[in-house]
């Protein structure tokens, strides 16, 4: 498929398993999920996971925060056809970015207990892979000019974690919905094992590189747990990211670096 073409909605026999037969796909927020009904149906490449993260989904209970709970198609499965659906949930992402970070926060201390997800152990996409080169625990091929170079010298800076690790949403900035004055949304879950400082780290980082963030985001989170060097990780797995990613280009690094140079300031 051309990667600039419009992504397919789920086809008839996929949206009928999950009770929404007659309802016609609107793309949501540009895709890749779309909503049919009251369902919100997205693609499910990686069946093992998806299916941890519906089960995950569907077991969180956070004060003050809406989770879209997964659908079971009609013969009991999370997953038909490469697709899984939630409860359509309303809202859209907006730029409230210490709220988003506060989700950060308030989501990893209920994921604190879950058992490590088997599936990290398989991940080869490019963001596995610059996670773990963020946590030195890979090296790759980094392009020079498109972040490479920089996480080189950012790496220098990496002193040791000691933070326990556990199970973190490493993509919260863009994917936590609001509408008003209902309590936050989260619609999906990306898995990392890291500490869980890590996912609020991400979300700063974000805001800072792409989301048009104060520059005091940084210190007035900066009570979280190891956080100078856990958000130093944040901003290697990012500009590790872009140096991997096919659709990076030297412009698309402005963001990055200027929020890198923010969080030097910490270290």
């Amino acid at each position: 498929m051309n990667p600039s073409s419009p992504p397919e909605p789920p086809p008839s026999h996929v949206r009928a398993a999950f009770g929404a037969r007659d309802a016609e796909p609107e793309l949501i927020d540009g895709g890749p999920a779309w909503r049919c009904g009251d369902a919100a149906v997205r693609p499910a490449g990686k069946p093992a996971e998806a299916t941890w993260v519906a089960k995950t989904l569907d077991a969180l209970d956070v004060d003050n925060l809406r989770v879209a709970r997964p659908l079971r198609s009609t013969d009991g499965r999370y997953v038909v056809g490469g697709w899984a659906a939630t409860k359509y949930l309303s809202g859209q992402a907006e730029p409230r970015h210490d709220e988003v970070v506060e989700v950060a926060v308030k989501l990893h201390q209920a994921t604190a207990g879950l058992p490590r997800p088997r599936f990290l152990d398989t991940r080869t996409d490019l963001f596995a892979t610059a996670d773990r080169c963020a946590w030195d625990e890979e090296e790759a091929e980094l392009a020079p000019d498109l972040g490479g170079r920089l996480f080189e010298l950012y790496a220098a800076h990496r002193k040791p974690v000691t933070a326990k690790p556990q199970v973190v949403h490493g993509d919260l900035f863009g994917n936590v919905l609001f509408a008003g004055d209902a309590a936050p949304a989260i619609i999906d879950f990306t898995a990392y094992w890291r500490p869980g400082s890590y996912g609020a780290a991400v979300v700063a980082v974000d805001a800072l590189a792409w989301g048009g963030a104060d520059h005091g985001i940084l210190g007035r989170w900066a009570h979280l747990e190891e956080w100078p060097q856990v958000v130093l990780r944040a901003v290697l797995f990012r500009l590790a990211v872009h140096a991997l990613h096919p659709r990076s280009s030297v412009r698309s690094l402005t963001g990055l670096e200027r929020a890198a140079a923010r969080v030097v300031e910490l270290l």
